[in-house]
């Protein structure tokens, strides 16, 4: 699992062109979806069965494009991004939103949910 908050980040987006985003069961806020590269975030479509129409790409070192990001996804009520989520686990590193950039990454094991 990422310490550090990778170079580029890979979204993941539904097919009219917006975020996919993760809520906990009972949170009042859900956080985007975000993977250290392009083959973990097609990875985890696969392995979740989760129909991503697209992966898009941010620069995480461009000021600019996080606070653009962040601004546009707040309203949402979102709040952070879980990156690597590692969808048998749920292992992943979350990274909140403080201001228009990014926080310190933290790890974090979100509750797989249970088998229906």
């Amino acid at each position: 699992m990422s310490s550090s908050i990778p170079k580029e980040l890979h979204l993941l987006l539904d097919s009219a062109g917006a975020l996919i985003v993760f809520q906990e069961k009972g949170a009042p806020w859900a956080g985007v979806l975000a993977f250290s590269s392009e083959d973990q975030a097609r990875e985890f479509c696969r392995i979740s069965n989760l129909d991503a129409a697209e992966v898009a790409a941010i620069s995480a070192g461009d000021p600019q494009a996080v606070a653009g990001l962040i601004t546009s996804i707040k309203r949402c009520a979102i709040r952070n991004l879980l990156l690597d989520l590692d969808y048998k686990t749920g292992a992943c590193t979350q990274i909140d939103f403080v201001g228009d950039s990014f926080g310190d990454p933290i790890a974090r094991r979100l509750t797989p949910r249970g088998k229906h």
